[in-house]
């Protein structure tokens, strides 16, 4: 769905990535998460049976939902009433955020911020391509992280090779899509619920856990994702997935 958030048609523009676990995976193993963490599929957002399955904690969880007119409105209304994100280096010390400037790049956006953020930055492995962008990133402003990313190869071909991947036929990059992912998490030190969302105007702070609660957590839940599913009316196209330990 077009919008004034979405960037241009002469931006940059990579191929939707699936909202596959195991791809997922991959893609920040590749760029260099440690394998001690991995995506899993939540099956679930209010069945307490399905979510008991799930590795806890659960450090990020990423939703992917249709960019429906009742979105696009509230996105519009919400944004209205705070600046433009300014955050920057010192500036910035509850969490990191990230513009979308790159077409349909919004899964990747949702990892990058579920790996930047939160107890999942300590599982970035020291020298790899992904500890050496977080890094670069966190002195530069709004516009010299979307520029970074947009001129990271090792970013387009770990991503090209996620998409390609997928389970169903990759649609073309240029291709307008009607999903969206965005993500959650939690910090440290305060427990602050985040919403992390590179077509937002920055980051949204949701509410505070208690410590001993995670992003899939009642209170996490309630504050965030379900209020997704409760303003689209029973729309059926959502799904979620988590980022927490590894299984093997």
């Amino acid at each position: 769905m077009a919008s004034t958030a979405d960037p241009p048609s002469t931006a940059p523009a990579f191929i939707p990535l699936e909202a596959n676990p195991e791809l997922m995976t991959k893609l920040l193993h590749t760029l260099g998460l440690s394998s001690s963490l991995q995506m899993h599929d939540v099956y679930s957002l209010t069945d307490s049976d399905l979510l008991s399955f799930l590795p806890r904690p659960a450090l990020a969880l990423l939703l992917v939902f249709p960019v429906s007119a009742t979105y696009e409105s509230h996105r519009l209304a919400e944004d209205a009433l705070v600046p433009a994100y300014t955050g920057r280096g010192a500036s910035e010390q509850e969490v990191m955020w990230f513009r979308q400037t790159i077409r349909n790049a919004c899964g990747l956006m949702g990892l990058l911020h579920a790996v930047a953020n939160g107890p999942a930055r300590g599982f970035v492995e020291k020298g790899t391509d992904l500890d050496r962008i977080l890094e670069e990133a966190r002195g530069l402003d709004v516009d010299g992280r979307a520029r970074l990313l947009e001129r990271e190869e090792c970013l387009a071909r770990a991503h090209r090779a996620a998409a390609e991947a997928g389970d169903t036929p990759a649609p073309a990059a240029e291709d307008d899509v009607e999903l969206h992912y965005v993500c959650f998490v939690k910090t440290e030190e305060d427990n602050k619920l985040w919403e992390l969302d590179g077509r937002r105007k920055g980051p949204i702070e949701r509410g505070v856990l208690d410590s001993g609660e995670d992003v899939l957590s009642e209170k996490a839940l309630t504050l965030g994702p379900l209020k997704f599913l409760e303003r689209e009316g029973g729309d059926l196209r959502f799904s979620a997935v988590a980022l927490a330990g590894s299984l093997d």
